[in-house]
């Protein structure tokens, strides 16, 4: 029986509240500059103030106006970051075999601020005429399907929508088929534009959302600190081109990484309350199907929402797993918030370019490291290590108990 091919990251594109672009992405990351700002509520439907991490301008779409006219926020940043990652592969989609080219893609709520606004507009007006594109502005796999019709691209599309974990499961299950001989190139990633009141509320209702001050707004989302309060919600997308390395090599193409290992677990104990072992054991099956041993891991981007209980937890995980020598471990959210569907995407992009550049990103605002989380957390700012990182690992944990683990590698 043949081994199963490596598949290999050739290109990267993201769109986020700290930059986009994966130069803009860097130089926020060595500045730990926060993509955090402070929103007004409205008092007439109980919105509390509250507090975002937005993608100021939507980048333009290079897409014909008819497709464009049926494109919400998340569709245009899902493609926006698709094109990116397509011209940084150098990819000809016109000279593919496009029937053995995939997309997959990971969203949480899809275009929920579309959505948000149709049931403002009806229920503040009710003869109010809804936007006949509404529905197909909304759905999960607009993403995906706009992807496959810019492009052209006839092979699987598979859309998943599993909360937090939803781009890094994408992804994994993306590296599933390409080493099935299924495809032989997937246009893979994830995105989330949820930023809208209803939606705002719904997350002030669970009590889960940091709390600040109007002089502390960007520093309030403080990952693994003992004064964290909650998350801070984000939006954005990042995309990555995936393909087998012969498919690769056949067309000239430089890997950037080799996406190498993938874990996935359900919990099965709690819908909101994570548990430590199903973690732990997604880090296992990672690790396993990489082939490394818990000690080849440099740096974790950890899943690290910035809740009291969900840090803890997680920093008992990875003891678990790596012992009491657990490698460099940050989280991002504290600079571009909470992705939820799309963030195993983006952190997943920032933990390659950290391999790539040997810059381990900062956990920043980590002022008091809460002494339960014995961890090396990178407070501050980015670290540049002795050594150069051959592997990063990437944990998305979502509710329902879904656990996501992705491990990238020097793809020499």
């Amino acid at each position: 029986m043949n081994a199963a091919p490596r598949v290999v990251i050739t290109g990267m594109g993201v769109v986020s509240a700290i930059g986009t672009g994966l130069d803009a992405i860097a130089q926020s990351i060595d500045r730990a500059k926060s993509g955090v700002r402070a929103f007004p509520g409205d008092d007439g439907r109980g919105l509390a103030p509250y507090l975002a991490a937005p993608v100021e301008a939507v980048p333009a779409c290079d897409a014909p106006p008819m497709q464009l006219n049926q494109m919400d926020r998340l569709a245009r940043m899902s493609l926006d970051a698709a094109q990116q990652a397509i011209r940084q592969a150098r990819l000809d989609t016109a000279g593919l075999d496009r029937d053995r080219a995939a997309v997959y893609w990971g969203t949480g709520m899809g275009g929920a601020g579309t959505l948000d606004d149709a049931y403002q507009r009806f229920l503040a007006i009710p003869t109010q005429r809804v936007e006949p594109l509404t529905v197909v502005k909304t759905m999960t796999n607009a993403p995906a399907a706009h992807i496959a019709l810019r492009y052209g691209l006839r092979g699987p599309v598979l859309v998943v929508s599993n909360a937090c974990a939803s781009s890094a499961q994408a992804l994994g299950e993306a590296l599933r088929l390409l080493r099935s001989g299924a495809a032989e190139v997937a246009i893979v990633g994830g995105a989330e534009a949820l930023i809208a009141p209803g939606i705002v509320r719904a997350w002030q209702a669970m009590g889960v959302l940091a709390r600040y001050t109007e002089t502390q707004a960007a520093a309030a989302c403080r990952p693994f600190d003992q004064a964290r309060s909650g998350l801070v919600l984000g939006e954005g997308a990042a995309t990555f081109v995936l393909e087998t390395e012969s498919h690769a090599l056949r067309r000239g193409a430089r890997p950037l990484a080799e996406l190498a290992g993938y874990g996935c677990t359900c919990d099965a104990s709690h819908l909101s309350k994570p548990d430590a072992d199903g973690q732990a054991r997604a880090m296992r099956l990672a690790l396993r199907d990489a082939g490394l041993q818990a000690q080849d891991v440099d740096y974790i981007n950890a899943h690290g929402t910035a809740t009291p209980a969900g840090d803890r937890v997680e920093a008992q995980s990875i003891r678990a797993v790596f012992g009491d020598r657990p490698p460099p471990t940050s989280s991002t959210k504290a600079l571009h918030g909470h992705l939820l569907g799309g963030a195993g995407a983006l952190e997943l992009a920032i933990s390659v370019q950290a391999m790539q550049r040997s810059v381990l990103p900062p956990t920043a605002h980590l002022d008091a490291q809460d002494p339960d989380i014995d961890l090396d957390c990178i407070p501050h700012q980015a670290r540049r290590p002795s050594v150069p990182v051959h592997a990063v690992m990437s944990n998305s944990f979502a509710f329902g108990g879904t656990n996501a683990v992705l491990i990238a590698r020097r793809a020499d």
